[in-house]
């Protein structure tokens, strides 16, 4: 096991590896992930509403 200043030296050298992501890059993403959520928020909305209208449906005509 190293002592903790090797510690502190390693880890220094491995975060300088780290290849960070422009701001542009942050912000397309997170523009991509909030345009996907409402994508799937709108397909599952009309999911929902298309069994619901068919549950209704059935249960109208045996019930």
């Amino acid at each position: 096991m190293a002592n903790p200043f090797q510690f502190l030296q390693q880890t220094r050298a491995e975060i300088a590896k780290v290849v960070w992501p422009t701001r542009r890059e942050v912000l397309v993403t997170t523009a991509m992930v909030f345009l996907m959520a409402v994508v799937f928020a709108i397909f599952f909305f009309f999911v929902d509403w298309v069994i619901r209208q068919g549950l209704e449906l059935i249960l109208t005509i045996f019930g």
